[in-house]
């Protein structure tokens, strides 16, 4: 059951003198990621296939997340009148499947789906709390909180069945952690690079993945602040069965820290040196002289 509906929001309260343009591109791509849910909602009932509760719980759980990736297209058309969602989606379901006709989970046990998918669960929460936090616009701010709450308890609706299965599979500690550091090291895979692609760039434009991704990573990552960092390494050692509070979980949110700004860092040069050279070949085209 949802807890809000998109009618809700105060959509007559959208402020365009106050929109963070860097912000646009970045929720375009998320609402088509997001709509995407019914995709990975059919591949979970797959791996759980004699498990209804969950499969309940999973077709409850895709409602949401198309509801999420609604209103995020719709606001970003009323940040850009010329965008069209419908269209950009079509353009990214023809280009960016997942199997949904999977025997078995890819992180080899069910125990290990729930993990992934509470890592992903942490990544969105804390995104949106980050968005909402940086955004002065009034309207991204409301549908960022409603969806960064909503995250939230998705994350405790994947851990309370993850403790279930974990309890009859048994994995160990090293294997929870593999399974969790893997799919947190997916995030710079191609769906949210082509989302990135099919959101922001014209259509016929060739897609490169290097270019949206850093397209995407090098203004998202700029949202975050430490606190945010601090609050999702938590839920990444909870998943994986360590004390989410301590001395331990300060040190790991400390260097997930340093590393972001780095990469970011990486990320701002390498859209830097692409920006200069789009310039020079600007320059010595023919339309320029």
């Amino acid at each position: 059951m949802k807890h809000w509906q998109i009618a809700q929001v105060a959509w007559n309260r959208f402020d365009p003198a106050r929109l963070d343009a860097g912000l646009i591109p970045l929720v375009k791509a998320a609402a088509m990621v997001e709509k995407n849910g019914v995709d990975y909602a059919l591949y979970l009932n797959r791996v759980f296939q004699d498990d209804p509760d969950f499969r309940q719980a999973a077709d409850n759980w895709a409602v949401e997340e198309v509801q999420h990736g609604d209103a995020l297209g719709r606001w970003a058309m009323l940040a850009d009148p010329g965008w069209s969602f419908d269209d950009a989606f079509e353009r990214y379901r023809n280009g960016y499947r997942i199997d949904v006709n999977a025997d078995a989970s890819i992180r080899g046990s069910r125990t290990g789906e729930l993990i992934a998918r509470c890592m992903v669960e942490t990544g969105t929460s804390s995104y949106y709390t980050a968005l909402g936090e940086a955004t002065e616009e009034p309207v991204l701010k409301e549908i960022c909180r409603l969806i960064a709450a909503d995250e939230y308890r998705h994350f405790k609706l994947f851990y309370d069945h993850m403790k279930r299965y974990l309890a009859r599979e048994r994995l160990s500690f090293p294997q929870r952690l593999r399974v969790a550091a893997g799919r947190i090291g997916e995030s710079e895979d191609d769906e949210l690079a082509y989302a990135y692609h099919c959101g922001n760039e014209p259509e016929g434009a060739a897609y490169d993945h290097e270019r949206c991704i850093a397209g995407y990573m090098g203004r998202a990552m700029g949202y975050y602040r430490y606190r945010h960092i601090e609050r999702g390494m938590g839920m990444v050692f909870k998943s994986i069965g360590l004390t989410p509070r301590g001395r331990l979980a300060g040190l790991a949110a400390q260097g997930a820290w340093r590393l972001l700004r780095w990469r970011h860092g990486r990320y701002q040069q390498w859209l830097a040196r692409s920006d200069a050279t789009k310039g020079k070949l600007a320059a010595r085209s023919p339309a320029a002289a």
